[in-house]
């Protein structure tokens, strides 16, 4: 009886283990997907900003 019961905790420990990890690096996964996201929109964002004071200062300069 004891036996059957190690099983059972060692098979659902296991299990619980499985969908701890499996869930962790979905989660890791998700904020690293997004962290790159956000520093590809604030490059662009920088780029942008840095073309236009560009496209001001020579707007300025011809007038």
């Amino acid at each position: 009886m004891d036996g059957k019961f190690f099983i059972l905790g060692l098979s659902l420990g296991m299990l619980g283990g499985a969908i701890i990890v499996a869930n962790s690096y979905k989660a890791r996964k998700i904020i690293k997907d997004s962290q790159e996201e956000i520093r590809k929109k604030a490059e662009e964002l920088k780029t942008c900003k840095c073309h236009d004071c560009e496209c001001e200062d020579k707007g300025e300069s011809n007038s």
